[in-house]
């Protein structure tokens, strides 16, 4: 025969779990990677996703695209970039979005500058008509 005093006793209420101090306390929030397609607003940026999905009755992988309005408080984001957004309050009508981080920075050709001409371009005379 058991005693009912050898049961486990349930634990006392300790109250809340407490986060850990590393963790992001306003909860889960999505994280999403994609491109900057526009950054000439002020402390705003375009960011385009990608993504891939399967159609349900052919099959066939289908791309969509849509266009997020980004917070970015120190204009870092330039056209091209690999960047992550996150999830954040509305900062506007469309803006619910933040910059995380930059993941790859978009590289220009070399040569490729608006005000450089080659040499060739610089000595010959203009077309005349």
């Amino acid at each position: 025969m058991t005693d009912p005093t050898d049961a486990p006793s349930a634990p006392a209420y300790v109250g809340p779990p407490t986060p850990k101090p590393d963790s992001d306390q306003r909860g889960s929030r999505r994280v999403i990677v994609g491109t900057v397609t526009s950054s000439t607003m002020d402390k705003t940026a375009t960011v385009t996703v990608i993504r891939r999905v399967r159609d349900r009755r052919f099959h066939k992988f289908l791309t969509r695209r849509v266009k997020y309005h980004v917070h970015d408080e120190h204009n870092a984001a330039k056209v091209g970039d690999l960047v992550e957004i996150v999830e954040s309050r509305p900062m506007s009508k469309t803006k619910r979005w933040r910059l995380l981080s930059t993941l790859s920075r978009a590289v220009e050709p070399e040569g490729h500058t608006a005000h450089a001409r080659g040499p060739a371009q610089a000595d010959s005379p203009p077309f005349e008509k």
